[in-house]
């Protein structure tokens, strides 16, 4: 689960991460009102899921509080276009006023999960304010790394190495450790996925702050942090997305022509490889999982016809905990309900198989039955085209 810069501050602040006064805004008038609180002169962001904000005009440095209602009349409710967002951009409900500070160097600090190591890594790096992609394709010796054990974090001398190394200045290096050992806590403590301060600043007086953040949830901890299950910004997801997760559905938008209903997250992403190896697009991603109901296949079918890029559809199942006759006894009255047009590709095998073969069959419905995975690839995508 993403969430917004403003929320992501709110959460380091707990943790004794230094960050920048700021308030946020829905209006112009409470921008001018947060700014002139601040002393006037004030960072405008705009606050949206997604990287490149500064880019694409979202982040502005005005003067005065009349100037920070002026840029916030024309940031609110524009459609924010960036490199991570794709074409179609997001549209700026929200806006965090933040105090400018003096800025003597930008740095960069994240931890992501290493799968080679199976442990956390923190990185820190000296080339901060851009895209750490290009720094670790091409200068990727510009990052330094120290592997967190899992219970301990980032010890003392580990921060004191990496604040050295990425050339804080010695009057400030105390400062900076624990700023990165605090970072390391809340990641441990708030089960982050992704912990990225971009750019993590150094002032002329020789304080640091995290001038933005961005802190991605592990999905599968959140029953652990029913209070981080409110900061979920729904506006900022796909609208299919988000109904498919009132059902328990893994599901997500892509933007192919041929829709697919797998059971098995391995399944799935081997159905979109066949998919495109039979050169065609596939227009989602969805997981029924294993133990799906008759009901959740209905859901299923309903959000992926939902989709109106969808030409034909695929269904691979694998039965085993959830049965042949199951899937078809849904994916038939799912049909029926919602008077489906569409070409359906069917192949599944496993549990029951031979009923649930029938049970199509005996619909009327235009179901097509497939020997086999790439045979049924290749037809719906000739159905698609």
């Amino acid at each position: 689960m993403k969430i917004h810069e403003y929320q992501a501050k709110a959460l380091l602040a707990r943790y004794h991460l230094p960050v920048p006064r700021g308030e946020v805004a829905a209006t112009a008038a409470e921008a001018e009102a947060a700014a002139r609180k601040l002393g006037g002169s004030v960072v405008v962001k705009a606050q949206i899921h997604a990287g490149g904000r500064g880019k694409g005009g979202g982040v502005k440095v005005v003067q005065d509080a009349a100037e920070a209602r002026a840029v916030a009349e024309k940031m609110l409710g524009m459609t924010l276009v960036t490199h991570q967002t794709g074409p179609e951009g997001r549209i700026v409900r929200r806006l965090l006023i933040e105090e400018t500070l003096p800025i003597a160097h930008e740095f960069y600090l994240g931890i992501v999960l290493d799968r080679g190591t199976g442990k956390n890594v923190f990185m820190a790096s000296a080339d901060g304010g851009v895209d750490i992609e290009k720094v670790a394709a091409e200068t990727p010796e510009r990052i330094l790394k120290e592997t967190l054990e899992p219970g301990v974090g980032l010890l003392p001398f580990q921060a004191r190495k990496l604040a050295f190394g990425i050339g804080i200045p010695s009057e400030a290096v105390n400062a900076a450790a624990a700023a990165m050992m605090a970072l390391a806590k809340a990641n441990d403590a708030l089960d982050a996925s992704l912990l990225e301060i971009n750019p993590f600043i150094l002032t002329q007086d020789h304080r640091v702050y995290a001038l933005d953040a961005k802190i991605n949830l592990d999905d599968n901890a959140l029953f652990r942090h029913q209070d981080l299950l409110e900061l979920r910004d729904l506006n900022e997801e796909d609208p299919l997305e988000v109904e498919a997760s009132k059902f328990g559905l893994n599901y997500i938008k892509l933007d192919g022509t041929v829709a697919c209903m797998v059971n098995g997250a391995g399944l799935a992403m081997a159905t979109m490889d066949i998919i495109k190896y039979a050169g065609g697009s596939p227009a989602n991603f969805l997981d029924v999982g294993g133990g799906a109901s008759a009901d959740q296949i209905q859901n299923a079918f309903r959000i992926l016809l939902s989709d109106f890029c969808v030409k034909a559809i695929f269904i691979n199942i694998f039965g085993g905990i959830l049965r042949c006759d199951t899937l078809a006894i849904g994916v038939v009255a799912a049909a029926r309900e919602l008077n489906v047009t569409h070409p359906i590709m069917v192949r599944m095998e496993g549990t029951n198989v031979e009923l649930g073969r029938q049970i199509l069959k005996d619909s009327g419905l235009n179901f097509t039955v497939a020997s086999g995975m790439l045979d049924g690839a290749q037809a719906v995508v000739r159905l698609a085209q």
